[in-house]
């Protein structure tokens, strides 16, 4: 079984990633371009473009947030936006409008708004298989 501390960072792939600590509170607007992990209080906008948001365990969050990829352990009240995809795991709670081209929602999530599935430009494109010719 897999369980988060919130205490310890999660781990980025492949670069920078900044952390909000579970004391900080931050009201207003975030924008960057490293991974990042809430695990406080924010209110606002969290704009990350092509990069990682996770919201942590702790993290209470009332903001519209656009990312590459956005994870949610904990709450947030607001509109996601993701280019690639959203997970909310099983202790996540989202009340908002999500868009993504790829969802993913664990047994025991909250979820409460709708689901729009984007097709991008990936998601276009069709691959043709060839057949495998024995020689």
């Amino acid at each position: 079984m897999n369980t988060v501390d919130p205490s310890r960072p999660i781990p980025a792939a492949g670069g920078a990633s900044a952390r909000i600590g579970p004391s900080v509170q931050v009201k207003g607007e975030i924008n960057g371009s490293e991974d990042l992990e809430i695990h406080g209080s924010v209110e606002g906008t969290v704009t990350l473009d092509e990069r990682r948001l996770t919201i942590g365990p702790t993290a209470k969050v009332s903001a519209d947030l656009s990312a590459r990829e956005i994870v949610i352990y904990g709450s947030v009240k607001g509109n996601l936006k993701a280019k690639d995809r959203i997970e909310i795991k099983k202790d996540g709670s989202v009340v908002g409008d999500l868009s993504t081209a790829r969802i993913m929602i664990e047994d025991g999530a909250y979820f409460k708004g709708s689901i729009e599935i984007e097709k991008g430009a990936e998601a276009a494109r069709t691959i043709k298989a060839q057949p495998a010719h024995a020689g």
